[in-house]
Order: C-alpha cells, then structure tokens, then sequence
C-alpha cells in the first residue's frame, strides 16, 4: 500500500513533518455513522489484566443504526484470508458502544462483559480489522469498497485509513479511536492513541459525539458485605469522575439503627477519588439489608449503588489454614467450602493474605492463605483478625507447573479485632520449597541481586536472587552435567519482587537516581508475603509482595566507557537495537511520507522496525550517539541497522561528526551483497587512525539473510588486521514442531542448527576468502552472535583457532555478559581473534550500559506510565557494546643502521629524459634481514620526483626491492635501481632510510 519517494540526501535538516499524503490508495469505505472505535489483541497474554482480545464498535452518528448481517473481521498485517465474526442483529443508538470478544489467552484477570462472542485470536502487536456489512469474508490484503463500512490497520499493517497505520500494541495496550471513538478523518494514525485497554458494551454511558460531553460518576461498591452478628464491620465504598468533582455521599434507602456513613472524603479535583465507609455496628439484628448509597458531584450529578448487608452468626471454624493447605502439591480441601481464622499481613488490588499466627509447627504445611476478592479486601485491613468463609481452589497460572493454594467466591468476611502482628518467617535463597511458605510472611535474612529488570516499567517487577545468575550455556557447553547442574541451582535461586497490583502501575516503582535501578544493585531487609502468578516475559513463578518499603543499594553503578591497555587500534561492537531513518508509521528522518522498508521483494512501512516517528527516532539517536561517543572506537561495527544501502549508517556517523564538531568517522562502503532482511551489519571508522585496505567484502550464502561484512584496515605502523562483523539468526520466533531448528531444551534455543551452519560457513569458507584477499592472517570477528559463550556456534568458531577475547580478559575478573534475559545474565556479543591477531589483542571489555538498565527509560514512548527518558547512553539498545585494544605489530622495521650504502651517480637517459642509478646495499648485521626491503628517498631537491617509486611514506618517494626468499644474508648485497625526472637538471643529492617489511 505504499509508495516510495526518493531516497533523501543525507543529513538534509530535520523538518517537522510534511502536509499528510495518502499512503497508496485510500480504501473506499461504504457510508456509514458505525466505526471500529477499539481493537485489543493482547488479552490473556503475559502482563494482560484481561483475559480475551476483542473489537469495539461505536455509533458516532446522531441516529439510531441497525446492523443485519453485519461481522467484524480479521486479518495478519500482510494477510488476504480474513475470519470472520458475525453480529447479531442489533441497533445501536447514537453514542452507543457495542463489544465484540474475541479469542481469549491462557492469562488475564479479568473477564470481558461482551455483546457478542466471536473466537479469533488477534494479534497483540498489530492487524487489521475491517467493519463488514456483510458476513461474507473479504478476499483480499487491501480490501476496498462494496461492503467495507471501516477498516482499522494498527502496528505494521500494510493497509489502513489515510496516511498510516495507527501505532503498534503491546500485551497491555489497545488502539483507542480519539474522543471516545467520536473522531474520525479517515486516517488511522491520526484518529487512534495507543493506551490501556478499556471495553466499553452496550451498558457502558453513551457518548453522545456533537453533545455536551458530561463524564458520569463511577463507582467502586461491594455488591454484598457479610457481618457476623455481634462484631462490627465495614466496607470502603470509592466514586471518581472525569470532568467533576465527588462532594457528598448519603445513604438513601435502607439505613437502619446501627448502619451508617462514616469518614467521607471528598474528591481533591476534577478525576479525584471520593471515599465514604459503611459501617455496620455489633448491635445489628440478624438479617439482610440492602442500602443503597448515593455521591453527588459539584455538576448536580448523581450515582448510586446497593450493598446488601447480611448480618448472621457467626460461622465455625471448619479447618486452619494449615489444615487447608496441606502438606501435599494441593490443598485436601480443593473445591469444598471452608470456613478459617487468620491475621490480615497484606492487601493487594486484587485480595489480601491471611496466616494463621501460630501455625502448626509443621513446616511442610504453609501457615498463610490468599483471599482472592477484591470486594472482601475492601472491608478488612492489615492487623486484624478475620473469620472468613469461600471455596478453596487451586489456581495454575499461565505457563505455570504448579498450581497455588487460594480462597475466593468469600460468602463470608468478619472482622474480629484489630492491631495484631506476624512475626515473619525467615527465610534464604537458594530455596527448592518456596511453596512451603506460599503466602505466609517472610524474611529474607541476607542481601539479594536484582538479576533482571525487563518488566519495572510493565509489571513492576524485580527479579531476585542470591548472588548475579549467569545462564549456564555462557558457562559451560549444552547438555553436559555441570550446564544442567547450574539451570538447576538457578531456578531454585530467585523470587520477583512485584508491587501489589495486577496492572501496569502508573507511577514506576523502585527507580532510583539516574532514573535508573540496574541489574547487579541489590535489596536489603526485604520483608512481605509469598505470592505465586504469571510473571512478566512469560511462565509462572513465586513473587514477594512487599509489606515493608525494601532498600535497595546502587551495588552495580553507572560507570564511564571502558579505558583498556593502549594500543594503536581501539574497536568496538555495538548492536543499535533497529536503528532505522524510516519510521513504522510510514515517515522518514527527511519528513517524507509514504515511505517504506524493504524485506527481500516487498517494500512497506510494515517492514520497518525501531521507532515509531521522528520523535521517537531523535530520542533513540541522541541516546546511540552518547554511547559510541564516549566510546570513542577507531572503528565500529554496527548491528540491526536499517538495510537501505549506507543512509542509515551515513546518517549516524554525521550525526556522530555533529556531535564531535567535527569529521571525524566516515562509513565503510557497503559490500555487494547486504541481504534481504530489514537490517543488516554496518561500519563505521576514523580515516584519521586507519586506513582501508581493498573494498568490503560479504558472504552471500544462502544461509545467511544478514550476511556477515569484512574489511581490512591498515593502521599508522603499518599493521593490518581484518574486521568481520556478523549477526547470526535469533533465538526467537520458534517452528512448530521438533528437529534440529527446535527448541531442544538443551539452553541454545530455537534455530541452533542455523547458527552452526553459519559458525561453520563463517571459519570453513569466508574467514579464508578475507585473508587470501587482504594477504594478513589477522582477522576479529564481532558482532552479536545470538549465541552464548559456550554454545555450539561459538565452539564450532574456537575449534578453528579462534581465541575467545572475553574469555581470556573478562572471565578472571568476573562473569562476562552483554544481554539479560529469562532472569540470567550472558555474553551474545562477541569478540574472537585469529590464532595470529590474539597475541596482538591488548585488552577487551564490556561497557554495561545497556543490559543492566531497565527497558522503561529508553527512546520508546508507547504504553509508558512515565517518560522517565534523557539523552544520557544508558539503555541506548538492549545488547552492551565489547570494546577491543589491538596492538598490531608494525608490518615493517627501520635496518638502516643494518646496511652499508654505496649511492652511484645518475646519468641522463636522453631517450626517455630520467637520470638513473643505483644504489647497492650490504647487509652489516650479523643476521639475516627479511624482506622485502623498502628504500625511503628524503631530501630530494625541489622539482626532482622519483620516477619507479612504489609508493610514498610520511611524504617521502619509496621503492620496494625483493630478496631472496630467506631474506639478505650478512654480508649478502642487493642492487637497487632508481630513476629520477629532474627537468630543471639540478644537482642530485639525497639520503635512504630502509625498511625491512610492508608499508
């Protein structure tokens, strides 16, 4: 769908976007006041609050709107075959929401209230969907006209509304329709804003577009409050309201002696909470009472809500909580009515914790229960005694292999009184038997290290352990007893840190200065209950909710680039995280629109990867260009940047010479053959420090989409060596089924044998094609390999000479890691010299600049609770960058002082117009000096060039002479010819300096 525009000069200025123009044909829509106002397809995902995907559909118009045999319908990004959901007649009224649900995930927490029910699985990134007036699939990718009421293209959809798709989703956002779906220009990016999912059916306020737009109040009421006759009890009853103020609460039916009102709050401001308790007093006769309470707002607004309140005998205690938890892998007491006793230690949006605080002195047995109600945790607080009555179930997770012990569907809350404590267990890590203490009140006596940060900003979520986890393939080889010993030791060592809710918090927890709390700072005196849910990246696992603020230590600090031995040559490895000029919504960094990313033959803002519009890329480039700065590399291999010929990596390196003031770093021209993905392998060098040696070159094998890209350099001394910058197949988007490519649950992940394919092709066939090319056999290959230290690619590599750098400098002094990921730590970018080079590696390092910081405070801007960005290097990608010092021996050495010099007369050729002579040679030295000699002419008069000279040093005229094969002997002389232009015949006179070796 859409058109390419000229490629733009590099470097041409930063404008603000141009006029919208259409990307390709603009998809003819039949008349209709109905629009697609939301699309989710995150539901039941990892961090999902709901557990379905659905579609939001909306009357903005100002009549009533029948739909008869009308659908909803579905397609991937690129896709022509559409499934279909059919929707019952219905009309719809002005202002009115209708919901469609769809397919639902193995996670969530919450169930939608649907209109309809349909059972497509949807995508939680980007699709299209199109409104249908018909039930008859649409037949193709970019469908247009004839019964297409509208169509909504989000993510990298190839076809959508007007000038691009609307952004792309994540597990926790929707695509919204601007002014509660009131606002449509026929242009998806403009009309939809990325952010939390909120349903709305037909139950849900109409939104009247044209009309005065008057937000109702919202309540948050218990339906039911159980009191036990002769204790108290209470319930918190909440109201907001977007465009007003709450300022009163009153009872207004129901009200007997002994239930009333108390501590109302009002709302601070406009979208403030209003708070009211109900109480009921001890002295209130068995029975049940339904009170309805109503909030009044500043606008002579009102809403109401009803609470039944049933008060009746106490019930008996029918098991303890240890009792009911049992010492095997589930409760005895699964899916039976159970009434128990227990101290509140926490409350969480979605329930609270209940312990027993004596226990039964079993520690097979957890003494502690979570009550999973929300409406129950609203009328008890931590420190009080509850008798509580509910069913005991057993609920698994998403991607769990354990179930955890709970109580919900309450019938039954009382408080029997108030200010007690539980003391907290103590507990350590490692822990095979966290399920033991499964929501119980916990201790952990020593420090823990954070060991991953990923999901702060999503979930708010740690993870911790005891001590930094490194994945065991970065240490040892795959399958053998001591990697699978230490995947052992590691699941047994961790326990997430959450902060209490079920959704994306809205204010980031646990950030530090910088803003930043990195991986390897640890947490002290860390207090609160076992939890057990899905975790942030996928699977389940036992989590600690905190009761108690935990102190956490900068014990891994920020610290500068790496200053490594000096040598004469410094490189560095950076992967720049999709640093692509054209954005996913279809604009570039010229301000052009329509423009596209290529992927093999197609060409479409779909294929774009990185930032999201000019914004987002401004604030990714400042962050790369801080890092590779304050590096300050002599040359720079570059991962996942946009393949679109050298603009991309042109236009990083002006941006790094703007930076610098000056021209420092220019691009290694691209090789013939860059690959058909949408990022490819780049350089950049400092043609101050080094010299190009020959042209790049590329492996176009088929088994490589990003083929990797040499070149060979010349440094100052006159040393060489050859960089080849590689970025093997991921790990991720896994085949279905088994076989080779599968995940085999050896550590490697998916597509290993690919990446062995491509080690082998690498050492077996290039490496070799690079050497005989530059005459050196000095070679260091870089880049990220998707490969940890001691995984089969990596060995296939060493097994043909190759010396792991990070190895032989980092191991000794700690773990090496350039990547966190699944709560561990490893090294996928590489740095490996040829048996030749690695003598002449001074020093290598990582800079920990990326890895360890949290994802929430890079360039990105969607679904963010808080922008917490700033143009400091930190979390510029999400691989750290290795830094290399080489210190390449000269290629040459001055044996003047070696050499007796006998420099005969010229005499004139009067044929060819050159003075000639000769100068002879005599080796003085007691060794034999190897060749091949160079003979460095100075102090030529002016006007008298060296006509057979080979070349120039340092501005001086040289000739090259060969030898002997052994070099020249002592004593051994050689006969070098020179020939002199000399227009002017001025007297000849000059002096020799001899070099033995190559310039």
């Amino acid at each position: 769908m859409t058109r390419l525009a000229p490629t733009p000069g590099r470097l041409t200025t930063i404008a603000a976007l141009l006029a919208t123009s259409l990307c390709g044909a603009m998809p003819a829509l039949a008349a209709s006041d109905i629009v697609i106002s939301q699309v989710y397809g995150g539901g039941g995902n990892s961090g999902a609050t709901f557990k379905n995907d659905f579609i939001e559909l909306f009357n903005r118009g100002s009549a009533p709107v029948t739909l008869t045999n009308w659908s909803v319908q579905y397609a991937s990004t690129g896709g022509s075959s559409w499934q279909v959901t059919p929707i019952p007649a219905v009309t719809l009224q002005p202002g009115q929401y209708y919901l469609v649900q769809e397919a639902a995930g193995t996670g969530g927490t919450t169930s939608l209230e649907p209109d309809t029910i349909g059972t497509i699985p949807m995508s939680g990134s980007g699709a299209k969907v199109a409104l249908v007036s018909s039930n008859t699939a649409l037949a193709s990718a970019t469908p247009s006209g004839g019964a297409l009421v509208d169509l909504v293209g989000w993510g990298s959809a190839g076809h959508y509304e007007g000038s691009a798709a609307a952004g792309g989703t994540a597990n926790t956002t929707a695509a919204l329709r601007n002014d509660e779906g009131c606002a449509d220009t026929d242009d998806n990016r403009a009309d939809f804003t990325i952010a939390a999912p909120t349903p709305r059916n037909r139950q849900s306020a109409p939104r009247v577009c044209g009309a005065p737009n008057e937000r109702p109040i919202v309540l948050q009421c218990p339906t039911v409050l159980g009191v036990a006759r002769g204790y108290a009890g209470s319930a918190d009853l909440t109201a907001t309201d977007a465009d007003s103020i709450v300022t009163g609460a009153v009872i207004t039916a129901g009200a007997v002696p002994g239930i009333s009102l108390s501590g109302f709050t009002a709302a601070g401001e406009i979208g403030g909470s209003a708070a009211v308790r109900l109480d009921v007093a001890s002295n209130v006769a068995l029975g049940s009472y339904p009170v309805t309470v109503r909030f009044d707002n500043d606008a002579a607004q009102q809403a109401s809500c009803t609470i039944n309140v049933t008060v009746q005998a106490l019930p008996a205690i029918t098991n303890t909580i240890p009792q009911i938890q049992g010492g095997g892998a589930q409760s005895p007491f699964k899916d039976t009515v159970q009434t128990t006793e227990g101290i509140v230690t926490a409350k969480v949006a979605s329930g609270f914790f209940l312990q027993d605080p004596t226990g039964d002195g079993d520690p097979a047995t957890s003494d502690g229960l979570y009550v999973y109600s929300s409406t129950a945790g609203s009328s008890v607080a931590v420190g009080q005694r509850v008798r509580i009555t509910g069913s005991i179930t057993e609920f698994t997770p998403s991607g769990a292999s354990r179930s955890y012990t709970e109580m919900q569907n309450i019938t039954n809350s009382v408080v029997l009184s108030s200010g007690h404590q539980v003391t907290p267990t103590n507990v350590t890590l490692p822990n095979a038997r966290l399920d033991q203490v499964e929501a119980m009140l916990v201790r952990f006596t020593s420090p823990l290290t954070i060991s991953q940060n990923a999901y702060l900003g999503a979930r708010g979520e740690l993870t911790l352990s005891n001590g930094r986890l490194e994945l065991p393939t970065n240490r040892y080889a795959p399958g053998t007893p001591e990697a699978v010993a230490m995947a052992a030791a590691n699941a047994i060592n961790r326990i997430v840190l959450d902060d209490g809710l079920t959704v994306t918090p809205t204010v980031i927890p646990y950030i530090g200065d910088g803003p930043t709390v990195r991986t390897g700072d640890l947490v002290h005196d860390l207090t609160g209950v076992v939890d057990y849910a899905a975790l942030g990246g996928g699977g389940a696992g036992f989590k600690l909710q905190p009761t108690v603020a935990p102190t956490i230590t900068r014990d891994n600090p920020r610290e500068d680039a790496p200053g490594l031995p000096a040598g004469n040559v410094k490189v560095a490895s950076a992967n720049v995280l999709n640093f692509f000029t054209t954005f996913t919504n279809g604009s570039n960094v010229a301000g052009q629109t329509g423009q596209g990313c290529k992927v093999g033959n197609s060409t479409s803002a779909g294929n774009c990867r990185g930032a999201d519009n000019l914004n987002e890329f401004t604030r990714q480039r400042d962050k790369i260009v801080a890092e590779l700065k304050a590096i300050d590399a002599d040359v720079v291999g570059l991962m996942e940047i946009q393949n679109n010929g050298d603009y991309a990596a042109g236009y990083l390196a002006d941006s790094l010479n703007a930076a610098y003031g000056a021209p420092v770093y220019s691009v290694v021209p691209q090789p013939a053959d860059t690959g058909t993905d949408a990022i490819r392998v780049a350089m950049l060098y400092k043609p101050a420090k080094v010299a190009l040696v020959g042209t790049a070159l590329s492996d176009s094998d088929a088994v490589n989409n990003r083929p990797p890209m040499a070149q060979t350099f010349r440094a100052p001394n006159g040393g060489r060596f050859s960089l080849i910058v590689n970025h093997l197949k991921s790990k991720g988007s896994c085949p279905s089924g088994g076989g080779a490519e599968a995940d085999n649950g050896d550590g490697q992940s998916c597509w290993n044998a690919t990446r062995v394919l491509q080690a082998k092709r690498l050492v077996d066939v290039f490496v070799p094609q690079v050497q005989a090319a530059s005459g050196d056999q000095d070679v260091l290959v870089i880049g990220d390999m998707n490969s940890y230290g001691m995984e089969d690619p990596i060995r296939t590599i060493t097994a043909k000479g190759f010396v792991n750098q990070l190895e032989r400098f980092v191991r000794p002094a700690g773990v090496p890691y350039s990547y966190v990921f699944g709560h561990e730590s490893g090294y996928l970018d590489h740095a490996l010299a040829s048996a030749a080079l690695s003598p002449q590696v001074a020093g290598v390092a990582e800079w920990h600049v990326n890895a360890d910081e949290p994802e929430v405070i890079d360039y990105n801007t969607d679904g963010k609770p808080q922008d917490l960005y700033n143009a400091l290097p930190y979390r510029a990608s999400d691989h750290d960058p290795v830094v290399i010092s080489l210190a390449l021996q000269a290629s040459f050495a001055d044996v003047t002082a070696s050499l007796k010099q006998v420099i005969s007369g010229a005499t004139l050729n009067r044929a060819t117009q050159l003075f000639n002579g000769t100068i002879t040679l005599t080796n003085q030295s007691a060794a034999t000096l190897a060749g091949p000699l160079q003979v460095v002419l100075g102090g030529l008069p002016a006007g008298v060039t060296l006509a057979n000279a080979r070349g120039r040093k340092d501005g001086a005229p040289y000739v090259t002479v060969a030898t002997a094969s052994g070099g020249l002997a002592p004593g051994a002389s050689v006969v070098v010819p020179v020939s002199f232009s000399n227009p002017g015949k001025v007297g000849l006179a000059y002096t020799a300096a001899i070099y033995s070796g190559n310039f």
